[in-house]
Order: C-alpha cells, then structure tokens, then sequence
C-alpha cells in the first residue's frame, strides 16, 4: 500500500470522506493482503457508524469492481442488459425473465449466485437440470452472449476478489447491514458483467433481507444512484416478499414451474412480476417503448418464443433440453410426497414466506453453510396462496421429500402457517414501489 492504513482508518473514524486514490490503495490492500483483517475490520465498521458519501459508495464500487477479470462486451450489438433480484422465497424469475428478454432481441448477460440461507439461488436451480453447466469460461460467455442472446453463468473468484473478503469480514464484524457495504458488493460483481444497463428488483417483506419499505427504498436508492454514477443506466421495482412467489420452493420444483410459465401458463403474481420486470429491460435495452412493452413480452410466452430461447439456452449450456417437454420425467422426483390438507373451510389469509423458506432448507433444498449439498429434488408445492378460497379437504401444500420422517417433520411445521378465516383478506400489492435514476 502506498499509504498506510492507519491514517485512512482515522480519517473515515474522524468522518471525513476518502478520495478516488485513497479507496483504490485500500482495496489493493485488501486482494494482496497487506491490509491485515484487525485494519479491515476497522474501517468496514469506521463506514458502517460514519457512513459513506454518495461519491465514496461509487469509488468503493469501481475499485472493487476492478480488483478482478471485468467482461468486455463491447463489441456485441445491442444494449446489454441484466436484472438482479436482492433474494426472496420462490423466487425464480431469472429462468423465466432472461430466455424472453433475450427472445425479443436484447442480449442478456446473467452472472448468478447459489441460495444460502432461507432464499434460494439461480445457479442451484439451473444445476438441477442434468448437465447444465454454469462454470463458463469468459470465452464461452461472451461467445453464449453474441451467438444466442443469452448466457446463465455462475459468480467466479476470479470476479471482484476484493468483496469476496470484505463480504466474509463484514460477516463477523456486525458490519453487514451498511447499506453502503451493500450497494459496493452486489454492484462490484454486477458492473464487472460488462453490461449497460441493470433492472433490480429489491424484494420486501419477511421472506427479504429487507424486512419494511424504508430500508429497502434506500437500498434501492443507493444502488440506482451508485450505477448510474458509474455509467450503467439502472432502475429498480421494490416487490413484496411478505408472501411465496409463485407456488413452488425447492431447485428442480422451480425449474417446473418456470418452464409452465415459459408455456404462458403458471402462477399470476409469478408471472406479473416477470413481465413487469420484462417491460423495464426491454424499454433498457431500446427495443420498444415504454407503453408497448409489457404486451410485447406477454406475446413472448404466449408464441413461444421464450421458450425457444430456454430451450436453446439449456442445450448451449450441456443441459438436457427434453426438460421443456417432460420436465418431471427429465428433472426426477423425490421419493417421498405427502399432502397437508385443510381441517376447515374459509380463506387463506396468510402464509409467513420466511418459515417457508426454512421448512424448505430443513428438506435439503437449501444451505445453512456455503458448503453444506443442495437436494434438488426435494421442496414444497403450495395448492393455495393468501386470498384463495379453501374446502374443507383440500391440498393445501405438497411435501417433497427424501425420508418419511423428514416430511412428517415438515407437515408439522407447515400445519400452524396456513391460516385460514372466514372472511377475504385484504392483501398488500406485489409493486410496493419503483426507484428511478432522479428518485
């Protein structure tokens, strides 16, 4: 380091602001080493009490984008856009979102993460199709990107190293809720895609990590104002996550569903969230305006055409594309389901997404640990969502399971979530807000 870390610790401690070169210096400390975990623990909690500038969250953000490889992607045509979802329970849009943006002409480049915790990963749904792969070389990438319009990678080390130990140390610092430290880690490893223009979608509720509509507006806030900063033309829509979205949770159920989704069928708050966030990456990527964008994308899963695109995709990636025709048959199932039926009749009136969510990682169909095994097979299958009339009788939700133990375990737990009333619940919208670049 060309300065030392002591003083640029006390600098931010004594609240004022670090410049473009001070930050760079210190994130090359912290790839090479020579920043030691006692100084970098310091400062992640020097801007976690003082705070970052709005101009600080973009230098951090740039240098940690370029602390490692950053796609070039210049030379394909077109706008390339990508959208990011901040992780909620069911939610698979991106299986069914990129194949139809990709669809209707705007290339679409889409660096994901596993699942960890309560919320569910894109790379672990994928990889729930026999030989899909997600470990793209950048040459497979880019060729993916200019050859189909499309290409679903997994995050690599080599991609922002810089975040990956501040993550790791903002974990054990008590520094992680800074919504500054946020906004630089998931933009670092987002911009370093090398695409245009970003769609977000910063999930609110109890299944999200952002639990009330404040905190997530300013999260959304942060993270449009700090790409466009950095020249990425970025909005983002606030969505409910005080529910499941969709009926599926578990990796291979998801891909199930998606794929009915992809026919033109499937849930409707899945699928207005998909073509919601459809309207913004296509108006992003300049191929309609804003008026005709969402009837431009619903015609794409109407026709066909997106799911040619998934098609195409799976097969581009080493996946078995028979999944789009037989998608029970190809994906397996797990060896035991058993069914929660209702006990009276009435109307749903809630279901906690976040206990869900955890009754679903308790199956194996997520992590407690980045390395505990994903079972893709196992997971739940709701029958009935918040506002759906219930008959005494009916399923309720299906128990995917490996053992019968385990799914008598989750029956027990799932029994108390569904709530059932006499009278129609008032539900919350799935759009509680959206965040432009002048918000």
């Amino acid at each position: 380091m060309k300065n030392f870390p002591a003083r640029l610790i006390a600098k931010k401690r004594d609240g004022h602001s670090l410049s473009s070169l001070e930050i760079q210096d210190l994130v090359e400390g912290v790839v090479d080493g020579s920043l030691s975990d006692a100084q970098l623990g310091a400062l992640l909690m020097a801007g976690f009490l003082v705070g970052n500038s709005n101009e600080e969250t973009a230098h951090w953000t740039r240098a940690m984008r370029d602390s490692g490889f950053v796609h070039d992607l210049s030379k394909i045509p077109g706008i390339k856009v990508d959208k990011h979802s901040t992780g909620g329970v069911g939610d698979k849009v991106s299986l069914v979102l990129a194949p139809l943006v990709a669809s209707l002409g705007v290339p679409v480049p889409m660096v994901s993460g596993r699942g960890l915790g309560h919320t569910g990963g894109t790379v672990d749904k994928l990889l729930s199709i026999p030989g899909f792969r997600m470990d793209l070389s950048p040459e497979e990438f880019r060729r993916l990107i200019e050859n189909n319009g499309l290409a679903m990678s997994a995050a690599t080390d080599a991609v922002a190293p810089a975040d990956r130990r501040m993550y790791a140390t903002r974990d054990v610092t008590a520094t992680v809720e800074s919504i500054s430290w946020i906004t630089s880690s998931i933009l670092s490893k987002k911009l370093a895609e090398g695409i245009d223009a970003l769609v977000l979608d910063v999930k609110c509720g109890r299944g999200a990590f952002m639990k009330d509509l404040e905190h997530a507006k300013r999260l959304a806030q942060s993270l449009v104002r700090t790409a466009n900063l950095l020249g990425c033309v970025t909005s983002a829509r606030i969505t409910n996550m005080d529910r499941p979205l969709g009926r599926a949770i578990g990796n291979a159920l998801e891909v199930e569903e998606s794929i009915l989704c992809l026919k033109g069928g499937g849930p409707t708050d899945l699928r207005e969230i998909v073509l919601l966030l459809a309207a913004d990456m296509l108006v992003a990527g300049q191929v309609v305006e804003e008026e005709g964008a969402k009837d431009l994308a619903a015609s794409a899963l109407e026709d066909g055409r997106a799911l040619e695109r998934f098609r195409l995709m799976v097969q581009a990636q080493g996946g078995d594309p028979e999944v789009v025709d037989q998608p029970r048959k190809v994906l397996g199932e797990a060896p035991v389901c058993r069914n929660l039926c209702a006990k009276t009749g009435g109307y749903l009136e809630d279901l906690d997404p976040f206990e869900m969510g955890w009754t679903a990682l308790e199956l194996g169909a997520g992590r407690r640990v980045a390395s505990d095994p994903i079972d893709p097979l196992v997971g739940l299958v709701c029958h009935k969502a918040p506002g759906d009339r219930v008959e005494r009788g009916e399923v309720l939700v299906e128990v995917h399971a490996r053992q019968q133990g385990e799914a008598e375990e989750a029956l027990q737990r799932l029994e108390p979530l569904f709530k059932i009333g006499e009278d129609l619940p008032m539900l919350s919208p799935l759009l509680l807000a959206t965040v432009g670049p002048q918000d």
